[in-house]
């Protein structure tokens, strides 16, 4: 009986310190979803553009996540040209939402007075006081990025997928990089396939606090030709 109680006590410390750490993600773990019709071809096909909706013409962060796109692209062989001489429309859809979710929480408390606590902490001599357990709402960020290749003189389309994670970072630029590598990483996908991708976070590539400017779009045109 005895052992048992200090079992069940050790599994309470546990459970205090995994919530401490919580915080100090070190993967990022995506749900992919693909819809293929992916006709294969050869590098040299794999010429491409980005289109824009109305709302992305124009903007930074708009060209910031292309340039990420872009560099996946490439590791498939993918060749970013100018408009007229692509044979594929690669257009991008993102966004976040934040969301609430429930956590139970333990809560130790001190019966006695101050000096106490600062030597022993919540285990005393003499025994453990267990603690009380308090539902707490923490935010849950949503982060989601679909890629759509289309072909440029039909307008079918011939691949769509969609990266979704969920987690603490609010930022959806920080989430980007993984979204796009997870998004990508097993190109092409068989139609209707689900699965996770779970990367490491990288402190020198992943989640940048910083993202060099894109280029302009004439001088990313001029390049290309």
């Amino acid at each position: 009986m005895k052992h048992h109680r200090w079992t069940r006590r050790a599994l309470m410390l546990l459970a205090a310190l995994a919530v401490t750490l919580s915080g100090c993600t070190t993967y990022v773990t995506s749900q992919v979803t693909a819809l293929s019709a992916w006709d294969g071809g050869s590098d040299a096909t794999r010429t491409y553009a980005f289109t824009r909706a109305a709302s992305q013409k124009q903007t930074i962060e708009q060209a910031t996540y292309e340039v990420f796109v872009a560099d996946a692209l490439a590791s498939h062989a993918f060749r970013q040209v100018s408009e007229p001489q692509a044979r594929y429309l690669v257009a991008l859809v993102y966004g976040s939402h934040m969301g609430q979710m429930i956590v139970e929480q333990p809560m130790f408390f001190q019966p006695w007075p101050g000096p106490y606590w600062r030597r022993f902490g919540p285990w005393a001599p003499w025994g453990a006081f267990p603690p009380a357990y308090v539902d707490q709402m923490v935010p849950v960020y949503s982060h989601m990025l679909g890629i759509r290749i289309t072909d440029r003189a039909t307008g079918a389309e011939r691949y769509n997928v969609t990266a979704r994670t969920e987690g603490d970072e609010p930022s959806l630029i920080r989430v980007m990089p993984y979204l796009v590598r997870s998004a990508l990483a097993d190109f092409p996908m068989a139609n209707g396939s689900v699965r996770d991708v779970r990367l490491p976070v990288d402190k020198n590539a992943g989640m940048p606090n910083e993202v060099s400017a894109p280029a302009p779009a004439s001088a990313a045109a001029a390049t290309a030709k």
